[in-house]
């Protein structure tokens, strides 16, 4: 086999495989010496069939078989000889001219990796932001869930309806006296003062009796998500079901029991658990924020423009997803395509981030043992049903890159642990306010030179710090899965499913997905290199061509 380079400039190379088709014929009729022995044909004893008639029945086959192979094995051999560190997958491609039987010229082009310059790992200095989960908060925490669960007792017939008050009323909603589409319901339970329907229509409930029919009026918010109402004017046919006061949840044992757990002191340990551990995240991601920043910083050199463009192709495909479901679509992949040389930066610092924390990580040592990988493996089976389970595990056992994407997270948090070691780390004791913002303030992605900021209509990086829910362990979800606790973190409230419900406010696209952390595939990027498609078809590019 015949290699000649056709191009090495910066991390781009080129090269034209030249295979024989005296290399081809021997492979096939090595392998017709293997299979003609299985060969059944009428006439013949079994395994007596003519090796030349296996070949003008199947020969066409096997020299496809042959040139895959060979294929395969050549830019094998081409990475190993020119000792060549692929980016992502070798694009393949057969001269357009090729027949079947003849030579075969074969062009392989890829990216490779750059050297990384040793990463500057001696003199991290990092704050480590710490929240006590103290007794006030855990407190705080049970009475929220407290108030979560209020028990509602039917007040007499004659009671008026007040603030904090629970009604339960039929309705027909209707615009210039007709009725619209999802304005009716029956049984819909309004909470008073608790701000989810649309303005004015709580208010005008207040004072009502259980068997009241009352019409009131409302106008819809300009930003309504239905847009054949937003702004317009509105009556709705209110009939009083019943009307219901919150009776005294008392944080005690039978809250507890009532919750299918033991007692009052193993519920304020499984909250006290998730707080901790949701504090825990918050001051991590800071750190590791921190952590980039000071790498990024650090560094700079030349990456894979592949690499870059997929990562980037990743970024800009969720955004496009979240734009879907803003209020105003269209402004919102407007602003999107305004910023879409920032977010193209994002993607390349997150792919340097990547490569360095790789190389940080095979310079001292870091690995992901086989049980880790087997455990990443069957819990990522786990989203499949039976068949489609099997097709994942041999995907993941024949496709190098599938593997090395699902190994890539958990290795980065690894490498980070173990630069985390490493740094000089300072404590300082904040409030959880204080904390959230400051990771607010640091979602905008830092190139070394120039910090972007929503303000500015730059893209705000992205990660939501403070989640949402409150995260246990492993055992304590289990528990609290199985009293159906959900904990509230602060500012949550319970959100009922009714008919009508304030249009939430909405922000820009959200950029979740430009992080300015590295790109999962990249690390670590030298176990990515998988071998070309199976099958590559004549006159045609083979799969390899995509980075899968």
């Amino acid at each position: 086999m015949q290699t000649v380079e056709t191009l090495n400039e910066g991390l781009k190379r080129a090269y034209t495989l030249k295979i024989t088709a005296k290399d081809i014929d021997s492979r096939v009729d090595a392998e017709l010496k293997r299979v003609a022995p299985t060969v059944r044909m009428p006439g013949f004893r079994p395994g007596k069939v003519p090796a030349n008639l296996v070949r003008k029945m199947h020969g066409e086959a096997l020299m496809q078989d042959a040139l895959n192979t060979s294929i395969q094995q050549g830019i094998q051999d081409l990475i190993a000889e020119h000792k060549l560190r692929p980016a992502l997958q070798p694009s393949v491609s057969l001269d357009d001219g090729y027949e079947l039987g003849k030579d075969a010229d074969v062009k392989v082009e890829l990216e490779v990796l750059p050297d990384v310059p040793t990463p500057a790992i001696d003199n991290l200095k990092l704050e480590r932001l710490t929240v006590p989960a103290d007794e006030a908060v855990v407190q705080e925490q049970l009475q929220k869930f407290a108030d979560q669960q209020k028990r509602w007792e039917e007040a007499d017939a004659a009671y008026d309806a007040k603030t904090g008050d629970l009604v339960v009323l039929d309705f027909v909603g209707k615009v210039d006296g007709v009725a619209f589409d999802g304005g009716t319901g029956e049984d819909m339970s309004v909470e008073i003062g608790s701000g989810r329907l649309i303005p004015g229509f709580e208010e005008q409930v207040v004072g009502v009796k259980a068997g009241d029919e009352r019409q009131i009026n409302v106008t819809f918010p300009e930003d309504y998500q239905a847009k054949e109402l937003a702004g317009k004017a509105a009556t709705f046919d209110l009939t009083v079901k019943t009307v219901k006061t919150a009776g005294e949840t008392k944080i005690d044992d039978e809250l507890a029991t009532s919750l299918g757990l033991q007692s009052l002191e193993q519920l304020t340990g499984l909250l006290k658990g998730q707080i901790e551990q949701e504090l825990n995240g918050l001051t991590r991601t800071h750190m590791k924020r921190k952590l980039l920043d000071q790498l990024a910083e650090g560094h700079d050199f030349e990456v894979p423009p592949s690499m870059v463009e997929a990562e980037f192709e990743q970024i800009w495909q969720q955004l496009q997803h979240e734009a879907t479901h803003e209020e105003d679509p269209a402004a919102a992949l407007a602003e999107m395509e305004s910023e879409r040389d920032d977010y193209r930066k994002i993607a390349e610092r997150r792919v340097r981030l990547g490569l360095l924390l790789s190389e940080i990580g095979q310079a001292n040592g870091v690995e992901v043992s086989q049980q880790e990988m087997n455990r990443l493996i069957a819990q990522a089976a786990q989203q499949y049903g039976p068949e489609d389970r099997k097709r994942f595990l041999q995907y993941i056992q024949q496709e190098p890159m599938a593997a090395a994407q699902l190994r890539a997270p958990l290795y980065e948090d690894k490498v980070v642990d173990f630069l985390f070691e490493k740094a000089e780390v300072s404590d300082r004791e904040v409030t959880r306010a204080e904390l959230e913002a400051a990771i607010e303030s640091e979602e905008g992605f830092s190139t070394g030179t120039h910090t972007h900021d929503h303000e500015n209509h730059k893209p705000k990086a992205a990660k939501k710090a403070a989640p949402k829910k409150a995260k246990a362990s492993a055992d304590d979800a289990k528990e609290l899965e199985a009293a159906d606790i959900e904990p509230a973190a602060p500012g949550d409230e319970l959100v009922e499913a009714e008919p009508v419900k304030k249009a939430a406010t909405k922000k820009a696209p959200a950029k979740k997905a430009a992080a300015a952390e590295p790109a999962a595939e990249a690390a670590p990027a030298e176990e990515a290199a998988p071998a070309p498609a199976k099958k590559p078809a004549a006159k045609k590019k083979p799969a390899a061509d995509t980075a899968e």
